[in-house]
């Protein structure tokens, strides 16, 4: 906002400046709600896949289930494009009640479908359509939030500001799998099969609505109100974004290639890697998980302080570089030992926190505010749909070819590539957006 930016001009000013903590929460609240939801899925899906598919073949229940998983989330590069448009025309504001509204909606249809038994084949129909809005509304979340964070900050503290966003995402991801342990510890496989999934959806639901709430009072950022006509004189977005900005589309692609690869290695392949290949104790590997995930929460703020100081290109040629220096020999560590696979959980997550806690903040200053939401929402997430959707067939084709090992190579190769393109990002930290 056009007032605060003047806290950033004396050190003594910047050090007080007050964090509008409410604006912050209601602004990032969206990407906690869709990730415990996309979560509570993951966790809950062997226990209602025979709700929803035919129940007298188990295994075909879990594909079908699974399946639907997958195809929703390769709805969110069109998600990004439509609801990212709509953030640039009609206001941050206006996307992320929307967004939010679709999360919220999505969570209380699943948590209330009738099943396979009741209503035959109309009940995976539905359950995709429920999982397709909610893949369409994060890949417009990311971009609308990314936008109005970006927006609303001081120059001088975007990067704490931005921190907020995944702030909010370690802590769902966090919430969601400790709601899967309390469940599954306090009720009985057939309590979870036949009700027990529904609270955990139902209360993503509830969660979303009072993100709805929340957001009801945010105010409309000045940026977007200043560049309202030209966005709406802008014709083929999109286009323009490849013909004006292509260097900026290539460094989004690249640190997001990354991104996505670190986001699926650690909070998602470690897991079955160290059971199934490394015989390692399941408990031990969801305590370490779990300690990663905290640590990866409790970096996030300072971290995005930290690149108001340094900038943001030094932190993520650091984070780049490190990953791919580290990640091959990590993956030897991980064993049945809960010491080394704490090490190797914090090391990762804390690594990525580095990129994480000023994702936002980096993405908002390659657009200018016309184009930044579609911008955002398109490129980010189609690299994310291409890399991290397909994560885990590579993983599990690598794995069965025999050669495990192999992903976390290609996670190198990936940060290689991310580190040479983020040679050529300029610095940005104090600096106005466009």
């Amino acid at each position: 906002m056009a007032g605060a930016v003047q806290q950033g001009q004396g050190t003594t000013a910047v050090d007080r400046h007050r964090l509008p903590i409410r604006t912050l929460v209601s602004a990032s609240i969206g990407n906690a709600v869709e990730w415990f939801d996309w979560t509570v899925y993951a966790t809950f899906v062997v226990f209602f896949a025979g709700q929803f598919f035919p129940a007298e073949n188990a295994a075909l229940a879990l594909i079908g289930a699974t399946s639907t998983y997958a195809l929703a989330f390769f709805f969110r590069p069109l998600g990004g494009i439509l609801l990212g448009r709509f953030a640039d025309l009609r206001g941050r504001k206006a996307g992320m009640l929307l967004t939010i509204l679709l999360m919220a909606g999505g969570s209380m249809v699943i948590a209330i479908l009738p099943t396979y038994e009741q209503v035959g084949w109309l009940a995976p129909i539905l359950l995709l359509l429920a999982r397709v809005a909610q893949g369409m509304s994060l890949g417009g979340e990311v971009s609308n939030a990314s936008a109005y964070l970006g927006e609303i900050a001081p120059p001088a503290h975007r990067g704490r500001y931005s921190s907020f966003f995944y702030i909010s995402t370690g802590s769902a991801l966090l919430a969601a799998s400790l709601l899967g342990v309390l469940l599954t510890s306090t009720l009985s496989q057939d309590q979870l099969e036949s009700y027990g999934w529904r609270i955990a959806f139902f209360l993503g639901g509830v969660l979303g609505l009072v993100g709805m709430w929340l957001r009801r009072s945010l105010v409309e950022t000045e940026q977007f109100e200043e560049n309202a006509e030209k966005a709406r004189a802008t014709k083929h977005p999109l286009l323009q974004t490849i013909q004006h900005h292509p260097k900026a589309v290539v460094q989004l692609c690249a640190f997001t290639l990354l991104s996505t690869l670190s986001y699926y290695t650690f909070f998602s392949a470690l897991t079955p890697f160290a059971i199934t290949f490394r015989d390692a104790d399941k408990t031990d590997v969801f305590v370490a998980l779990s300690i990663g995930t905290a640590l990866f929460v409790a970096l996030c703020y300072p971290f995005g302080k930290l690149s108001d100081h340094i900038g943001r290109k030094p932190q993520l040629l650091i984070w780049s570089g490190a990953m791919a220096v580290l990640i091959v020999p990590l993956s030897f560590l991980v064993r049945d030992n809960l010491f080394s696979l704490i090490v190797v959980f914090c090391t990762g997550l804390g690594l990525y926190a580095m990129m994480a806690s000023i994702a936002p903040a980096i993405m908002s200053e390659l657009f200018p505010t016309e184009l930044r939401a579609i911008g955002i929402g398109s490129w980010y997430n189609l690299t994310v749909a291409t890399f991290g959707g397909t994560a885990p067939l590579v993983i599990t084709w690598l794995s069965g070819a025999g050669h495990p090992l192999w992903f976390f190579w290609y996670v190198a190769i990936a940060a290689a590539v991310a580190f040479v393109v983020i040679l050529t990002l300029q610095e940005t930290k104090g600096t106005e957006l466009r």
